[in-house]
């Protein structure tokens, strides 16, 4: 809040004001501009725009707002790397905040000659662009700029900081300081409360809803368009009979000619004459989202109505609770509890350290404060069960679970709500409290607007958790590793209607050499968008794991979309990346093109050739493009809630992600998925987001393929080409566990099979890797009992006995049978042994 010394230099001269008052009765000249006015109830009395030089090693001042800059001396130039608080701010990008005790320690950059009672504040003044400056703004108050101050002085740094960039030619526009007030839309007045004449600028006329021609300067004509609930306190500020000198401050509602109701915040100062009478009223008006709890009783209603009203959670409507009642209360402890089956849960205790409540809590209830029963509670039980608020005097005994909260008094406060009671809340004191009838009304009205709160948020903090829970169902729990790269990815829901939405990813590992990633966006952000999404994710994994080119995958989605008959069509990007080789296979339908960031930090937009939103028609065409990767790069998918908004066309949304990812770091995947979701309040709709780094394979497989033809001695001819392959790769070590599962793998899908069969060897390390692939889908069965009379079925048993690992996997038209057989390590010959003795052991 304002100090109380700084005010004074926002005043006209009482003399002047009356002099012209008398002899027109016009409007009192405004003798103090909307600067001065605005800084006076910021607690400043000057106001210093500092900017680069010319040649950037320092500061100079182009502009100053507040009275008498000369009387404070500030330098016209610093030096950055100098030890004034304004080159701190500017090299640390941090405000920095002295008393008058902190502000002697500085040895520049200070007012000249030292003042004893002078607080300082350095606020850098920086954008996406670079630096542009810093604003120094002097007050006169012993204990420095307070929470309020400093947070409203901020706001101006950053309208300054507005102005700045705006400007052309790389030159401060003309009065940058006075430009960002009027950007912050701060409206000022000055009134003689003995005629009602008021003098107000076009901001404040711009704030209440007042065309220029429809002002009469009279404060009538303000206060008509206030609305009639804050009109007795608005009079109250203002009105003659009842003012006294001193500063005052209101947050009112007003309605505006197009039906708008605004809150605006009015802080004002009065100045008394020679007979101690209100000479003049000189006040700032600003627009405010967010009251302030202010000194009398119908502000605190309108804040903790205005407050109960954003608050959307359990936890907000306690933590709004708890503010309204402790601090105006003077109150040492204040517990807030739902009503839950016969039991209270505790969430949130003021102060929230253990030590500060009764031992018997700490004991019984853990640091945790989860639950209590009502049982053990009979003065809460009965209090709950009459649904009204009892106050208890000092020395009041309570059950050992209530003993030590209030000693001094203790008040319990039921929060109905709907015919039942929610939950409630208890205020305790330590030194004895006397209950005043105005105490009596504050807690009657927080009792029902916290009840009727209560209820709402738990209804939202239900859905939100059901919401919560169908969304991450929905989406993968995590991501698989790749041997040739990594993969990260980050959701965020709509932060309007349910916050569960049709945004989805995967990553798909389609074999140790080969991944597809798939981002999508099902229209909508609802229960119904999400089922959609569930749905069509499912089936393009399924598809995909099956072994189906790309544009099979988004083609075989398509048709089941249009086969649902549902009015909703959804978006996608598939890309199956081979991590051996990486090239990249993209198909688009109907979605934002990818992004890459090559090694050398350049980006670009992928030119993938488009088809049509999934579920619109049965015949679309989804061609594919192919793209090489080398290691190094990066890919991101991305949906349009990330870079486009109400306020953010596509185009500029694009630009602002690839500056992004240019100057991003691509060791910390993590880091760059935070960085690319940026400012998250700009949220209008589902963001999925999927960055892949390809690395490369640290160890390329070696591959090899045969076409087993059917004849009488097919199985032999596969044997040779085994034989052959591994002397070829010098691994001849592991020949003959390799011949013996490809000899039975082979004669199982010639036998139990129609159809082509084709045999697949490759080596990866220390392992063979043996597939044979047939056009039957029906996995090989292995025996369940295999006796000495059996004439078959040993065969299986065998190969999962020498393989590493075993397997079938479903592909395009049939499966493929795979086996993992480990290559022996060769024993390195002993000193001395010769070649004859290397084949005297072979013999």
């Amino acid at each position: 809040m304002p100090h109380d010394g700084s005010a004074r230099a926002g005043l006209s001269q009482p003399g002047t004001a009356e002099a012209g008052v008398a002899d027109s009765g016009s409007p009192p000249e405004p003798e103090t501009p909307l600067s001065v006015r605005a800084l006076t109830f910021a607690g400043a009395e000057l106001a210093v725009l500092y900017v680069p030089g010319a040649g950037s090693d320092d500061l100079r001042s182009v502009d100053t707002a507040g009275c008498a800059p000369a009387e404070y001396g500030l330098p016209e130039r610093l030096a950055l790397s100098g030890g004034s608080p304004a080159a701190r701010a500017c090299r640390t990008s941090h405000p920095v905040w002295l008393t008058p005790a902190a502000l002697a320690s500085y040895p520049e950059g200070r007012p000249a000659p030292p003042r004893a009672r002078t607080s300082l504040g350095a606020l850098p003044l920086g954008t996406e662009s670079g630096r542009l400056g810093c604003l120094v703004v002097v007050g006169a108050g012993e204990n420095g700029f307070d929470a309020e101050q400093q947070r409203f002085l901020e706001r101006y740094a950053d309208a300054v900081a507005g102005v700045l960039e705006a400007g052309a030619g790389g030159e401060p526009p003309p009065a940058p300081l006075s430009s960002a007030l009027r950007r912050m839309r701060v409206g000022s007045f000055v009134l003689v409360p003995e005629t009602g004449v008021i003098d107000a600028d076009e901001t404040l006329r711009e704030l209440v809803g007042i065309r220029p021609d429809d002002f009469d300067g009279k404060a009538d004509s303000l206060l008509a368009h206030a609305l009639p609930e804050d009109l007795h306190a608005l009079m109250s500020v203002l009105e003659p009979s009842t003012q006294t000198a001193g500063r005052r401050e209101l947050d009112f509602r007003v309605r505006c000619p197009t039906g708008e109701m605004r809150w605006l915040s009015l802080r004002c100062r009065v100045a008394a004459g020679a007979d101690d009478r209100p000479e003049q009223v000189l006040g700032v008006v600003t627009a405010t989202s967010v009251l302030h709890p202010g000194a009398d009783d119908v502000s605190r209603i309108q804040w903790l109505t205005a407050a109960l009203d954003k608050a959307t959670t359990v936890r907000d409507v306690s933590q709004v609770v708890v503010t309204a009642l402790r601090d105006p209360l003077s109150a040492d402890r204040v517990a807030f509890a739902e009503l839950h089956h016969e039991r209270l849960q505790v969430t949130l205790l003021d102060p929230p350290q253990p030590a500060a409540w009764p031992q018997t809590w700490r004991l019984q209830w853990r640091s945790e404060w989860p639950d209590a029963p009502l049982s053990a509670l009979p003065t809460l039980q009965m209090a709950l069960r009459d649904g009204r608020m009892d106050l208890w005097p000092t020395g009041t005994a309570f059950e050992p679970g209530l003993d030590g909260i209030g000693p001094g008094g203790l008040a319990v406060l039921p929060l109905p709500a709907r015919g039942r009671v929610a939950g409630v809340c208890l205020i305790g004191w330590d030194r004895p409290h006397e209950f005043v009838p105005e105490e009596r009304s504050l807690l009657t009205a927080t009792a029902s607007l916290a009840g009727q709160a209560l209820t709402r948020a738990h209804a939202y903090d239900t859905e939100q958790e059901l919401a919560t829970m169908l969304q991450r169902s929905l989406l993968p729990r995590r991501l698989p590793e790749l041997p040739g790269g990594i993969a990260v990815a980050r959701y965020l829901p709509a932060r309007r209607g349910l916050q569960v939405g049709g945004d989805w990813y995967d990553v798909i590992a389609l074999s140790e050499d080969r991944v597809a990633l798939v981002i999508g966006d099902v229209q909508g952000h609802s229960a119904a968008a999400a089922t959609i999404m569930g749905q069509m994710r499912t089936a393009v994994r399924a598809y995909a794991v099956e072994g189906h080119p790309p544009d099979v995958v988004v083609s075989h989605a398509n048709r089941l979309l249009v086969g649902m008959e549902t009015d909703l069509f959804a978006t996608c990007c598939y890309a199956e990346l081979n991590l051996d080789e990486g090239d990249v296979l993209f198909v688009r339908a109907g979605h934002v093109a990818p992004l890459l960031r090559h090694p050398d930090g350049a980006t670009e937009e992928v030119e993938v050739e488009g088809g049509l939103p999934l579920g619109i028609s049965m015949e679309a065409d989804f061609p594919m493009t192919a793209v090489a990767l080398a290691p190094g790069t990066m890919l991101a998918l991305v949906t349009d809630g990330l870079i486009e908004a109400a306020d953010l066309s596509l185009d500029e949304g694009m630009r602002r992600t690839r500056a992004t990812l240019a100057a991003a770091d691509p060791s910390d995947l993590g880091r760059v998925a935070d960085d690319l979701l940026g400012d998250i309040g700009r949220r209008e709709d589902d963001v999925a987001l999927l960055l892949l780094r390809y690395d490369g394979m640290k160890t390329r497989p070696i591959r090899a393929g045969w076409v087993v033809w059917r004849l009488p001695d097919a199985v032999m001819h596969a044997r040779r080409f085994t034989a052959r392959t591994l002397r070829s790769w010098k691994v001849e070590e592991a020949t003959d566990p390799v011949l013996l599962v490809v000899s039975e793998l082979v004669t199982n899908a010639l036998v139990h099979t129609q159809g082509p069969v084709r045999l697949d060897l490759m080596l990866r390390g220390d392992r063979v890797r043996v597939c044979v692939s047939d056009s039957s889908p029906r996995a090989p069965a292995k025996p369940v009992i295999v006796d000495w009379e059996s004439t078959g079925g040993r065969g299986l048993l065998l190969v999962e006995a020498m393989s590493e690992s075993f397997g079938t996997v479903p592909v395009a038209g049939g499966k493929q049978v795979c086996s993992e057989i480990a290559v022996p390590r060769r024993e390195p010959a002993s000193v001395g042994a010769g070649p004859g003795a290397e084949d005297g052991d072979r013999s």
